[in-house]
């Protein structure tokens, strides 16, 4: 199976009404945010870097990191990571603290572009041991509730992300995660679709059919590592064969390549960008296209 080394493709959009036309797709990268000023070096269209490392920053290097990105080019229009050490789920729970953190970084996450920020974040929703499962979704719910009414505030959208059962406990797979979008039922809450974790849960891919209106960020990795020109992407023929991706909520495209900057050396990026820029240069993806 693949590691958590290997490239991610994704795929990230405003929330924009399920019929409104689709805008030329733009390729974005993941990194820290120190890798910003590569991001914009190597001609990505966006970046998306982790909310809690946003979060964290005092406010004079925020200030700092803001400034730097207001002056380039692009924005960080996509944040993932978005909560590490606040609790969603358990008898432990702090409303106010977690209230508080989200309108925090939202705010901060929109300062520099932002539409979408993804909550995977295992360590907020792990059920403990022995808790009720169903009090633990109530919870979930209630608080994708109120941090969608946050994120509505700031024209954001949230991104509930389904993970492997090494990493969390609940929300494992796209039904789950679409069950939960319809529980919430917030009009600034969707969902995301990771494609090593559907492969992981052997989830069947037509569930990109079945979620294509709720799912407005995609992640996609090319199984053998860096892609290169010769390279197969299993995941673009996976989802070009399930006629997936053509969602409207997803006219835009994003190249998460998990800290590639740092273990795989810069030369990579750039041809791992014009990859994916290859298949979906033209508009949402076709299942007609050979993305290999």
């Amino acid at each position: 199976m693949p590691t958590r080394r290997a490239f991610l493709f994704s795929a990230g959009a405003l929330a924009v009404p399920a019929r409104a036309k689709t805008r030329r797709v733009k390729v974005g990268v993941c990194g820290s945010i120190d890798d910003f000023p590569k991001a914009v070096q190597y001609g990505f269209d966006y970046f998306e870097p982790a909310g809690a490392a946003i979060a964290a920053l005092n406010d004079q290097a925020f200030a700092a990191f803001r400034d730097r990105v207001l002056a380039s080019p692009i924005r960080c229009e996509c944040f993932n990571s978005f909560i590490r050490t606040l609790k969603v789920v358990g008898p432990d729970v702090n409303q106010e603290a977690l209230a508080s953190y989200v309108s925090s970084t939202l705010d901060r996450c929109r300062q520099v572009g932002a539409t979408i920020v993804v909550w995977g974040s295992a360590s907020s929703r792990n059920v403990p041991e022995g808790y009720s499962r169903d009090r633990a979704w109530d919870q979930i719910v209630s608080f994708l509730r109120s941090a969608g009414d946050i994120a509505r505030s700031k024209q954001i959208v949230l991104a509930i992300e389904p993970q492997r059962k090494q990493e969390s406990n609940i929300i494992n797979s796209g039904a789950e995660a679409l069950r939960l979008v319809h529980d919430v039922h917030h009009p600034n809450v969707k969902m995301i679709i990771d494609y090593y974790h559907l492969r992981e849960e052997n989830e069947n891919p037509e569930i990109l059919k079945t979620a294509r209106d709720q799912i407005v960020h995609l992640h996609l990795r090319c199984t053998q590592g860096v892609p290169d020109s010769t390279e197969e992407s299993e995941e673009a023929h996976v989802l070009g064969a399930a006629g997936c991706a053509q969602p409207a909520r997803v006219p835009a495209a994003l190249l998460h390549v998990d800290n590639a900057f740092q273990r795989a050396g810069l030369r990579v990026v750039p041809s791992a960008g014009q990859l994916l820029k290859s298949c979906v240069a033209t508009g949402p993806f076709d299942s007609r296209q050979d993305c290999t």
